[in-house]
Parts: structure tokens; sequence; C-alpha cells
């Protein structure tokens, strides 16, 4: 299993979610962070996901 890593901020920069994901690949790693988003309802806040290579996978702004 690899560890990513989804943050979530406010248009001023402010951090407001830092959590990683488990998951044993890219694809699945996606899905279970676009899925943590819209449990929080932050899919139009400023977000990323990046896997243990440093490759962003989600990106919004």
């Amino acid at each position: 299993m690899n560890t990513y890593a989804l943050t979530a901020y406010e248009k001023n920069g402010e951090k407001i979610l830092d959590e990683t994901i488990t998951a044993s690949n890219d694809t699945e790693a996606k899905k279970r962070g676009e899925a943590r988003l819209a449990e929080l309802n932050m899919q139009e806040k400023t977000h990323r996901l990046t896997s243990p290579k440093g490759q962003l996978l989600l990106f919004h702004r």
C-alpha cells in the first residue's frame, strides 16, 4: 500500500484539509481522494492529491 497526500485550501491560502490516503495504486487513490472531497463538500475548494513519488494526481484551483 502507498500513502498519498490530500490537501485543500481556502482562497486566502489557509489550509483546511491535510490528510493521507492509503491505496494500492494511483487510480484507487484518485477515487478515494475524490470521494473524501465530496464527503466534506470541498470539490470546489482549491485542492491537490499527490503520490508518494510527488506526482500530481488531482488538482483544482
